[in-house]
């Protein structure tokens, strides 16, 4: 079995797109997936499968969240490792920046290089981001709730799916994982 992280985007934000955490649990346990746990509201899902396929995955949990809600909800699946080494190469932590001001936005896909050469075009400093491969890190000095630069604007300026969970958020989901 495979230990996986499955990220939901954009469920349970303004009551908009409304998923009970026991509901999603259950949910994936009748797919076949074992030893589901959630993380807070935000549709977090640590879980085990014999499934090799991550891809395979997001479309199994996509079409079971179609079916039972009615609404689309992107996924997209990490392993450990990757969580691992998110952590490791945090270049905003290693410089020292507050951890409480840091997130990764997780991409479905790696951006094509234009769209990389062109959102170098938006400066709004302090903000700052660092893309590698699949996974953008992100600082907001001034807290995510005034931030210029949020999930939707990356998704909007690389045209790809996303999803952003905070620093603490990543830890506990990489520590979840672990301890799986």
């Amino acid at each position: 079995m495979q230990t996986y992280i499955a990220l939901l985007r954009g469920i349970n934000v303004s009551g908009q797109k409304k998923i009970k955490m026991a509901d999603l649990r259950a949910h994936c346990e009748a797919l076949g997936f074992e030893a589901v746990q959630t993380y807070i509201q935000s549709g977090n899902i640590v879980f085990q499968s014999g499934e090799k396929d991550p891809g395979k995955l997001e479309a199994i949990i996509e079409e079971k969240i179609q079916k039972e809600y009615g609404f689309e909800v992107s996924v997209l699946i990490r392993k450990p490792g990757e969580f691992s080494k998110i952590l490791e190469n945090n270049p905003f932590l290693k410089r020292g920046e507050d951890p409480n001001r840091l997130a990764v936005t997780f991409l479905a896909e790696q951006p094509s290089p234009d769209r990389l050469e062109k959102l170098k075009e938006y400066d709004y400093s302090p903000e700052a981001y660092a893309i590698e491969g699949r996974t953008l890190y992100y600082f907001a000095p001034n807290g995510f709730g005034r931030a210029k630069m949020s999930n939707n604007f990356f998704e909007s300026k690389l045209k790809v799916a996303c999803t952003t969970r905070n620093w603490k958020s990543v830890n506990v989901l990489a520590d979840m994982a672990r301890n799986l």
